[in-house]
């Protein structure tokens, strides 16, 4: 009986130094970054970026007056990684190796036993917007992604690094437009002055 005894305890023994052993490995592995580069400077596009923080959704979104192309519709999914949400929930702000992903779906009609109203079908194209102040001028730069190949960056001066610097609602992003956010914001006194300008505009245009 005691031998048994014996040899049961040192199974359990051998299995717990076993467990803390892969724990500490575990442990001491180092986690893949978020943002990657090649080294030519090109983003490695994020593949688990489905499995982030989902921000909103628009639809037909358009920054001009021109008009939009009415035989189909776009929605536009925003997603962010982890690591910044967690510290924009307690700072109001993003960090560096913030990173966005926005992903556009076409906008279906029809389809199955829908009769009204649309929903998302294949993706149109993904972009991806990266904050990294030691890698560019501005903070942030933009990436039209293509699959799974390298993305270039969009020049400092692009439309797109513009109008989110004269627009952003927090640190050159679009915070207006994610409804779950604008509270910390708020809160935080996080909102640039450039969108709160663009607020006081449009109320007195409404006046």
């Amino acid at each position: 009986m005691q031998s048994r005894v014996r040899i049961v305890a040192a199974a359990l023994a051998v299995a717990l130094v076993g467990g803390l052993t892969a724990t500490a490995a575990s442990q001491a592995a180092p986690a893949a970054p978020t943002v990657a580069y090649t080294p030519d400077g090109k983003l490695v596009p994020p593949k688990d970026y489905r499995t982030w923080i989902y921000l909103s959704s628009g639809m037909d979104m358009a920054y001009t007056e021109a008009p939009g192309m009415a035989d189909h519709h776009m929605f536009d999914n925003v997603f962010v990684n982890r690591e910044a949400y967690e510290v924009y929930q307690k700072t109001g702000t993003w960090p560096d190796k913030t990173i966005f992903v926005l992903e556009g779906r076409m906008g279906q009609g029809r389809g199955s036993i829908n009769k009204k109203g649309l929903f998302q079908g294949d993706t149109m194209g993904l972009e991806a917007h990266v904050k990294d102040t030691a890698r560019f001028k501005s903070g942030w730069a933009f990436f039209p992604m293509n699959g799974d190949a390298p993305a270039a960056a969009l020049p400092q001066t692009s439309q797109c690094n513009v109008c989110h610097e004269q627009h952003g609602a927090v640190d050159t992003t679009f915070v207006q437009f994610y409804p779950t956010l604008m509270p910390k914001a708020q809160e935080m006194k996080t909102l640039a002055a450039a969108y709160l300008a663009d607020e006081e505009k449009d109320k007195d245009e409404k006046r």
